[in-house]
């Protein structure tokens, strides 16, 4: 079983991580892991914390001369800004207490997070809850990236929107084209029009979110399955995408748009063997995102999601205090105006630590060598059934 788990906060010391479930044998190095973190610090819009943070996983077990050893994986991240932060989010108790924050900001976990868990500052609330903590995730991501690469799986993403400006999105992007964007985005005209309006809602103390999209290609069928709620592989993917901070919304291939044509336009016809290529069973469209009955069907995985606005805001909303109650100003600390482009990365991170695991129950294995033998033992079966 492939899992994980994060810990820290935002303006701490470090994030850490462990993971299980990595069979022994698969090449990974700090500087592959480097690259995806690299990542997720760019695109157009971010705050200047991510210049601060340079942020480099440092693998302190479970890799052994390059190679992983199947035994847990630690990862230590730490936190560049810390000497700065070292008074408010110090471990050890102060001779004078911190000044406490009790401005709340309208679409933060600031008021419920308070509430909950009996907290008269909301400090300890958006310190876990900042996004910082996709850091952690997106080093898991990437080593789930490289156990998938072993069997030609590979995870994208791209920028389908901001604010109000949409990308021509048609079939599967030129993904050199969505790096090299600012924004992420392989629509020339509609990253230059999302730049002006990031520069827009910069220069109005606003933010703005959008929509992103991740595709997994080289998936095979049958990951998943129809025979639980919980092992739907999609119901699987809506979840991790889901639990991305400021998602609202996640649909798989045509999602909503679906909802609004008849049958005989929102199905994929299943080609006939003379026409599938490389790969068997292709079909004529990819509607359904690559998954049916919540298995995949060896199509690409897409995967969309809506991302809302954040809510530190440069001219914040009117709000009340956590204390009083009374009116004031929502606070404002140091914050991006658009994560988009960021999110998408995440968003890659999910989709491959959730494929990565689907991979792992099917296909199994204590070391990387018996998991491809039973990956090919497999694709030898998936042919039509009268030719076996």
């Amino acid at each position: 079983m492939f899992r994980f788990l994060t810990a820290g906060e935002s303006h701490g010391k470090a994030l850490t991580v462990i993971i299980e479930g990595l069979p022994a044998g698969l090449p990974l190095s700090e500087d592959y892991i480097a690259r995806d973190l690299r990542r997720r610090q760019g695109g157009f819009g971010r705050s200047q914390r991510q210049q601060l943070e340079e942020d480099r996983a440092e693998i302190l077990s479970g890799v052994r001369h390059g190679l992983t050893l199947g035994s847990p994986i630690s990862l230590l991240i730490r936190n560049r800004d810390w000497d700065n932060w070292q008074d408010v989010m110090a471990a050890e108790p102060l001779a004078e207490p911190a000044k406490k924050l009790t401005r709340l900001r309208p679409g933060h976990a600031d008021l419920a997070g308070a509430m909950k868990y009996g907290q008269d500052d909301v400090r300890p609330i958006l310190e876990r809850a900042s996004a910082r903590e996709t850091a952690a995730r997106v080093a898991v991501g990437a080593v789930a990236r490289r156990f998938l690469e072993t069997f030609g799986i590979a995870v994208h993403s791209q920028t389908v929107s901001i604010g109000d400006v949409s990308a021509c999105v048609e079939g599967e992007p030129d993904w050199a084209a969505v790096e090299a964007s600012p924004v992420r985005c392989a629509d020339r005209d509609a990253s230059e029009r999302m730049v002006q309006a990031i520069d827009a809602a910069r220069e109005a103390g606003d933010a703005l979110g959008g929509v992103f999209e991740m595709w997994g290609t080289g998936v095979p069928i049958g990951l998943g399955s129809h025979v639980h709620w919980d092992r739907k592989l999609d119901g699987r993917l809506a979840q991790a995408v889901m639990s991305i901070h400021a998602v609202k919304g996640v649909e798989i291939g045509g999602g909503f748009a679906l909802a609004g044509l008849p049958g005989s336009q929102a199905h994929d016809i299943i080609l006939p063997a003379d026409q599938w290529g490389e790969h068997p069973w292709r079909r004529a469209t990819n509607r359904a995102g690559g998954l049916e009955g919540g298995i995949t069907n060896g199509e690409p995985v897409i995967v969309r999601a809506a991302l809302k606005p954040i809510s530190t805001l440069a001219k914040p909303l009117p709000s009340a205090d956590l204390l009083t109650g009374e009116a004031i100003q929502a606070h404002y600390e140091r914050s991006d105006i658009c994560v988009v482009p960021a999110a998408g990365v995440i968003g890659e991170a999910m989709v491959a630590i959730v494929l990565a695991e689907a991979m792992l129950e099917k296909f199994g294995g204590d070391h990387i060598d018996e998991t491809e033998h039973n990956w090919a033992t497999y694709l030898s079966t998936i042919g039509p059934r009268g030719k076996q």
